[in-house]
């Protein structure tokens, strides 16, 4: 990290790869020695070494009456607000709560997160918390504004197959729901994700090569300029949450219509 970096910030890292020594693990660890060494106060969540429970059920929700049907959404909100979750929930909230920015580092599974850290947001991000009609509208102004936020992903494949005509689709598309879905949508300010291609058999130099890297990234987590999505609240949207016609550059098409022209 440099000396540019700003004044000493909270920072959760959320890890999900159930091998200690995978390079996954490594990046993680990485991460965590680079902040720290910056004077920033780290916490992680190392999901698999937590037995994070994945699946969401009435257990979450003590308040819920086992006679009735579990609505989710509304259980979610009304134990959330009653302060009454589980407490696993409750912990990982308060580290989100507390963080000023939050890292998201796991292995691509199926073009999607692994199901563990896609347990962690179902469990984690409850209506009351993440969002919900007591809370500042999402996309932009969400319950978590004021935060930042990146991804730090390994793939499999080769950067070209996640390129703009590879047959993966792009990178960003493939991580939108988690970009925009979750980052924007609550609040938090993504920044462009962090990517190790071709990590199955990562050579050494390789990998020496991906840390000088990502601690570049690291080092811009609070001054780069995150991933400029629009705002639902900043006039390009309509009441039923459709873009406007003629709001996006021409030539414009696919998620790009949601992002603003950067400069």
């Amino acid at each position: 990290m440099n000396e540019a970096t700003p004044q000493h910030k909270k920072i959760l890292v959320v890890s999900a790869h159930p091998e200690p020594r995978s390079l996954n693990a490594s990046l993680a660890a990485f991460a965590v020695d680079e902040l720290r060494a910056a004077g920033h106060e780290v916490q992680v969540s190392d999901l698999y070494a937590m037995k994070w429970k994945a699946t969401v059920d009435a257990d979450d929700f003590p308040g819920h009456v086992a006679d009735r049907r579990l609505h989710v959404m509304a259980a979610s909100e009304r134990d959330t607000l009653a302060d009454r979750l589980s407490p696993d929930i409750a912990a990982e909230q308060e580290k989100v709560r507390r963080a000023d920015a939050v890292i998201l580092q796991f292995p691509m599974w199926w073009f999607s997160a692994p199901a563990i850290l896609k347990g962690w947001i179902d469990r984690v991000f409850t209506s009351g918390f993440g969002y919900g009609p007591a809370l500042p509208p999402p996309y932009g102004e969400g319950a978590l504004a004021g935060r930042r936020a990146l991804v730090s992903v390994t793939v499999g494949a080769r950067e070209s197959s996640f390129s703009e005509r590879g047959i993966h689709g792009r990178l960003a598309e493939v991580l939108h729901p988690v970009q925009h879905g979750l980052f924007w949508f609550t609040g938090m300010a993504p920044l462009e994700p962090f990517a190790v291609y071709a990590a199955n058999e990562l050579p050494e130099d390789q990998f020496a090569a991906a840390k000088r890297e990502y601690a570049r990234r690291l080092a811009g987590l609070f001054t780069d300029e995150p991933v400029p999505f629009r705002s639902l609240v900043g006039g390009d949207y309509d009441h039923d949450m459709r873009l406007l016609p003629g709001v996006e550059a021409p030539g414009t098409k696919g998620l790009d219509l949601h992002v603003r022209a950067r400069g």
